[in-house]
């Protein structure tokens, strides 16, 4: 296959396709939402059989547990996608949405009107929820997408591309709004991360290879996160109950996620009292301790953390503790070695909670809740196409309105500029 060739007319076709989408009103892309679930729901049987070619290769591939649970399409990640869709189609469309509508002193109205992006170019790895999570988001806000799964879940991707064609065709629209790149090629990834006649904006999902890799080489623009090292800090104003039910939940809800808590902060006024609490659940869910001297001296069994453990995303249960004076110096622990992803403190005191969520600068900050909470789905946005740590258009999780961008409307009635 000539992968220049091939990639090139995706991105034509999803220009075209781009323009379509953007000028299709609302309910038909409700509808197309819909249908897609519809496909998905009539194709449980085909899902799962084709997700199991896909996961007994990464068995014998060696693909790690982590990632062979991202892979997994099961009944209840089949029904998760469907739901997923339902919600989606139930969110306001924000296109064409007009605000800050005002006068000027020249008797014009000046405004912004939120368009779509374009064209989406989507890279991920292992999770094939991620085709419909990205499709059905790109769809409601009215941008043309170009997908590219993983070569561990070509199966999966291809059997749910089908579907979504299915639903596209059933609304009457071109199915080239959403299209799933069928060459596992690496060669892909370059030649679709180049293509600036075509696409707009690059959205990698997956390990820190691939995102440096595509943050270093794309000549698009990106929104992206490289590492999700999340902190929780218990400050010494801190309800001991409301403390450790989050510091189990933000670490041992799930492994595997950019969201969950890989380092524990505990003020030095509360760490006696709550450390051998959570070190004893944390021992009892197999999770391996790694702390500063003080930790150590609290927590039998407890291994001595190197500078390396405070920068580590672990993806595993393994957690780095560290006791610190009280909330400047959590906050500068934080600062110097944070991930601009998510930070919670919790305490019960109010300015203390204040001054945490102003001067803590990651794209979700927290109060008395779990780190885990940092999701599209949680967040309200139906479900999230990605979480951004940079500043620029979108941070955080990326929902519909961070697929879509701005531009000013100017309402005159034959004014001119004296």
């Amino acid at each position: 296959m000539d992968i220049k060739a091939y990639m090139t007319s995706l991105g034509r076709q999803a220009r075209k396709a781009g323009r379509e989408i953007s000028r299709t009103e609302s309910g038909k892309k409700d509808t197309a939402l819909l249908k897609i679930a519809e496909a998905i729901e009539s194709s449980r049987e085909m899902l799962v059989a084709e997700n199991r070619k896909d996961l007994d290769a990464g068995r014998k591939n060696g693909l790690d547990a982590a990632l062979l649970d991202r892979l997994a399409l099961n009944p209840k990640a089949i029904q998760a996608m469907v739901e997923g869709l339902e919600q989606v189609a139930a969110l306001p469309d924000p296109v064409g949405e007009i605000i800050d509508l005002s006068y000027r002193p020249s008797g014009i109205q000046v405004g912004q009107m939120r368009v779509p992006l374009g064209v989406i170019g989507i890279i991920y790895e292992s999770r094939p929820n991620v085709t419909v999570d990205a499709a059905a988001l790109c769809l409601k806000s009215g941008n043309a997408c170009i997908l590219r799964g993983g070569s561990e879940a070509i199966h999966s991707n291809q059997a749910i591309a089908s579907c979504i064609a299915k639903g596209l065709e059933a609304a009457d629209l071109p199915r080239e709004i959403v299209q799933i790149v069928a060459t596992a090629d690496r060669a892909a990834v370059g030649e679709l991360i180049t293509m600036n006649h075509y696409v707009d904006v690059i959205v990698p999902r997956g390990g820190k290879g691939l995102i440096e890799r595509v943050s270093q080489q794309a000549t698009i623009p990106v929104i992206k996160h490289l590492h999700g090292i999340c902190h929780v800090y218990i400050d010494d104003k801190a309800d001991i109950d409301k403390a450790v039910r989050i510091a189990v939940n933000a670490k041992t809800q799930r492994y595997g996620v950019c969201n969950a808590m890989e380092t524990l902060l505990a003020a030095e006024g509360i760490a006696r009292q709550v450390l051998p609490l959570l070190a004893e659940i944390y021992r009892q869910k197999g999770v391996e301790l790694r702390g500063c001297l003080k930790a150590c001296s609290l927590i039998p069994g407890c291994i001595r953390a190197t500078e390396e453990d405070w920068h580590t995303e672990y993806l595993a249960p393994i957690l780095s503790i560290r006791v610190v004076s009280g909330i400047d110096e959590a906050m500068e622990h934080i600062h110097c070695y944070g991930s601009a992803h998510t930070d919670t403190i919790v305490t019960e005191d109010y300015a203390r909670a204040r001054r945490f969520l102003r001067e803590v600068d990651s794209s979700s900050v927290m109060v008395n809740a779990s780190t885990r909470f940092a999701d599209g789905f949680e967040y309200g946005l139906g479900a999230e196409i990605g979480i951004s740590t940079d500043k620029l258009h979108a941070r955080g999780p990326v929902g519909l309105k961070g697929l879509t961008s701005l531009k000013y409307i100017v309402l005159g009635d034959g004014h001119i500029r004296q």
